[in-house]
């Protein structure tokens, strides 16, 4: 069992930049690729980034060059460095686990965080 909660969101300004983390529980984090997703306002879940274990990293099209994504095994957090924001970038963001996936398939993820909202003001 993996438990898993985001922080680091808030309102800000376009053009500026966020790090937003997710801390799990369970001793076997190492194991897992952990993912990063978006939701906006009255528009599905969307897949943003996702990390192995080894630190391969796979990025959506829309975030590539802007946001990077990071985790530290030794304190079971996964990062994502968000920046140059923009408006289109608001939204509830997820971190998500997956035991034997890697990609940006929603329906391959384990394990959810309950989310952080990022507002993004023009």
């Amino acid at each position: 069992q993996v438990q898993l909660v985001e922080s680091g969101g808030g309102l800000v300004q376009a053009g500026t930049s966020l790090r937003l983390s997710c801390a799990a529980s369970g001793r076997t984090f190492g194991n897992y690729a952990m993912g990063w997703f978006r939701q906006a306002p009255g528009k599905e879940r969307e897949f943003v980034a996702v990390i192995r274990w080894t630190g391969h990293t796979y990025y959506a099209d829309s975030v590539k060059g802007r946001f990077t994504i990071s985790r530290d095994n030794a304190k079971n957090t996964v990062y994502l460095q968000v920046n140059s924001l923009k408006p289109e970038d608001t939204a509830v963001y997820y971190c998500a686990a997956a035991r034997n996936y890697y990609g940006s398939q929603i329906s391959e993820y384990d394990y959810w965080g309950q989310g952080t909202q990022v507002t993004v003001s023009s």
